[in-house]
């Protein structure tokens, strides 16, 4: 893209360029992190945040169980790649997200305008499960950019063991874990080159 056309489509944006920045064009995956603490405040600051972005029939499948004591962490780091352990136990906090298969019990609550939404998931586990894995990504990728919004940098990872992070964090049985997210400030040198983005024309075809 040329600067004019970078320019222009910068301006088409009711997003400030900060903002979109911050969000999007300057932001990436973070590999190091301080030792700041993430706050309770930030927290639930990324949560409030995060909740009213759209999920198919308002179904909120995401749970997340956020790892910060050094009890925890232990819990944790066996259950991660080994490519993953060191940069997850250096940082200040790690999110477990994962999709909650029984979803479909609160939507009495969160769809009380279709009253057979409950019983429709009910009777088909293959249908909840996908649709809770589904809602669950697009969540995800709404986490990112709460966190980055909170001005914290995230590293999201799926190299771990999902099932035995279940059992030891989700024991219940009816969550899947997807992705952990390292979060913190960036440290020094937290970041890789910006790798190559696929250009408009080559993603998009308006018709």
């Amino acid at each position: 893209m040329t600067a004019t056309a970078e320019h222009q489509t910068r301006d088409a944006l009711l997003l400030d360029e900060h903002a979109q920045d911050l969000l999007f064009r300057q932001a990436r995956t973070a590999n190091a992190f301080t030792d700041e603490p993430v706050t309770d405040e930030q927290i639930a600051a990324i949560f409030e945040l995060v909740k009213w972005a759209p999920t198919s029939m308002n179904t909120q499948p995401l749970r997340v169980v956020v790892v910060r004591s050094a009890e925890a962490k232990e819990r944790l780091l066996p259950h991660m790649a080994e490519g993953n352990r060191a940069k997850t136990a250096a940082a200040p906090a790690t999110a477990l997200l994962a999709a909650d298969i029984d979803f479909h019990e609160e939507l009495p609550r969160t769809f009380p305008h279709f009253p057979g939404a409950r019983d429709m998931f009910a009777g088909d586990d293959e249908s909840r499960a996908r649709t809770a894995e589904l809602n669950t990504g697009l969540q995800v990728g709404y986490a990112i950019i709460g966190i980055r919004a909170a001005g914290l940098a995230a590293g999201p990872m799926t190299g771990f063991d999902a099932d035995a992070i279940a059992r030891e964090f989700f024991p219940d049985g009816r969550h899947r874990v997807l992705v952990a997210i390292n979060m913190g400030k960036p440290a020094e040198n937290a970041w890789r080159d910006r790798l190559p983005r696929l250009a408009f024309d080559e993603v998009v075809t308006a018709l």
